[in-house]
């Protein structure tokens, strides 16, 4: 751990770079969403990944940048089940300069901040782009992935349902008898070897970190957010889905179907009865379908949001120079083409 004082001693901000997420306890951190907690950031850790938390402290207030490194980069500390990332904040912070001179710290110790999977609606994208801008670093913004989400706006599911495409009423009509589904709010053994066992009969690809899914799912089963759906046929499982219920916040993380079930649509009927349940029984006011522009999301969900990746560069470094020059004349074509 080092740490870097800076002010006067009746004010002192101290800037710290720890190696394990244990460092990081004893605040009051306020979470966005499930990626955003001391919990999610300890299973990268023990999942291998070698964080490098970036963190600036004035009296008891203290804002975090989840970073690793990657060669001469440092960059987000996510990986691919996570729908977004944001830095961490203690509850109540409203002191914008404390992000903008961890910033200028990070200046000693690298020429690139790559930052990923920025959600724009909470601001976050804006304060870290202007934290970074302010410090002196060049700041690329462009998008880097799709969001689709839900807000009921006050309906029950009935009226959210009589909302849907008339495919997929028709089919949950046709096919919903065909299958036999059950909803669990807590985690079992049994339950996760079914959803295993699908998802390697899917068309999904290779899981990236199954143990560590498993370990993040039965930690949101102890806390009350778990949610899982379990399609049969005929006695057989055929279809299983993941979900949370987080802050009146439905989130789908992982769902699957045996290919050889496609014609009984067994994901339509899971994923609509979990939506019946997070709806009328858990009250949500938005489901989120992660990260991903798949087409049949929009069956189910009605708005999008961008995600977003900052490129924060150091102009004074060469190795930098070729992309701040392209992104200068990428600027300057657009210039001209829109005059």
């Amino acid at each position: 751990m080092d740490i870097q004082p800076l002010g006067d001693m009746q004010q002192v901000t101290a800037i710290s770079y720890h190696d394990t997420v244990n460092d990081l306890q004893g605040l009051d951190w306020s979470a966005s969403s499930p990626f955003a907690r001391l919990e999610w950031f300890r299973l990268l850790e023990e999942s291998g990944v070698a964080p490098v938390f970036a963190t600036i402290r004035k009296g008891g207030d203290a804002v975090t940048l989840p970073l690793r490194r990657n060669g001469a980069r440092m960059e987000s500390l996510t990986n691919w089940y996570a729908f977004t990332w944001a830095d961490m904040r203690t509850s109540g912070l409203t002191d914008c300069t404390m992000a903008e001179d961890l910033a200028r710290d990070l200046a000693r110790r690298t020429v690139r901040v790559e930052l990923s999977k920025l959600p724009e609606d909470d601001g976050t994208e804006g304060r870290l782009a202007n934290a970074f801008e302010k410090a002196g670093w060049i700041v690329l913004r462009s998008p880097c992935d799709t969001n689709h989400i839900l807000k009921l706006r006050g309906r029950d599911y009935c009226e959210y349902l009589a909302d849907r495409p008339g495919r997929v009423r028709t089919t949950l009509k046709r096919k919903a008898k065909k299958v036999e589904v059950t909803l669990a709010t807590s985690f079992s053994d049994e339950d996760w070897a079914f959803y295993e066992d699908i998802y390697a009969d899917s068309w999904k690809p290779e899981e990236g970190d199954p143990a560590m899914l498993r370990r993040f799912a039965e930690g949101e089963s102890v806390s009350g957010r778990y949610r899982f759906g379990l399609a049969r046929h005929e006695g057989t499982p055929v279809a299983a889905q993941f979900w949370t219920v987080d802050s009146g916040i439905a989130y789908i993380h992982k769902l699957a179907h045996r290919e050889s079930a496609r014609p009984l649509s067994p994901g339509t009927t899971v994923t609509a009865a979990l939506l019946q349940h997070v709806i009328n029984t858990d009250g949500v006011t938005m489901v989120d379908f992660g990260t991903g522009d798949d087409p049949y999301k929009r069956d189910w969900m009605e708005d999008t949001r961008t995600r977003w990746r900052l490129s924060c560069l150091r102009p004074g470094s060469p190795r930098n120079w070729p992309d701040i020059c392209k992104a200068a004349l990428r600027k300057l074509v657009s210039r001209d083409l829109a005059g």
